[in-house]
Formats: structure tokens, sequence, C-alpha cells
């Protein structure tokens, strides 16, 4: 996968961090695999939450493939 790329991600992951941080959680990035995978390991309050499913779909997900294009899907590690 292109550094690039993963930068990018890094850049799109930063505009969501103050979301998952005003709930007491936050995320941090883990790799961008070949196939356009990203993994993020959810931290502080996300971690564990009921919701955390929807939080890695519906949120972080959704909003990386708006702004890129080769993100495939988004994983929690």
């Amino acid at each position: 996968m292109p550094e690039d790329l993963k930068a990018r991600v890094q850049e799109v992951l930063d505009k969501v961090r103050p979301g998952l941080q005003a709930d007491g959680g936050d995320c941090e990035l883990v790799d961008v695999l070949e196939d356009g995978t990203v993994q993020v390991r959810l931290t502080g309050a996300c971690k564990g939450c009921p919701m955390s499913q929807m939080t890695l779909q519906m949120g972080i997900e959704a909003t990386l493939k708006q702004h890129l294009e080769g993100v495939t899907q988004v994983v929690g590690v």
C-alpha cells in the first residue's frame, strides 16, 4: 500500500478523532493493508463500547470512504 495513502488515512482520522475524544474515546491507525483495509484500534471509552462496531462502520469507515479512494473497509484490531 502506498505510504501516501497511509498518510492521507491518518489525516482523515485526525479530523474524526475530536468527536471520539469528546465522548472519552479515541482511535489510532494500526495499518493500511494492500487490499485497502484500514486497521484501527479503538481506545478509551470506545474500547469495549457496545456501539463500537457502529462507530467503526458508520463513522470512521464511511468518512474514510467519502474522502479517500482505495479504502475498502475499516476493521478494529
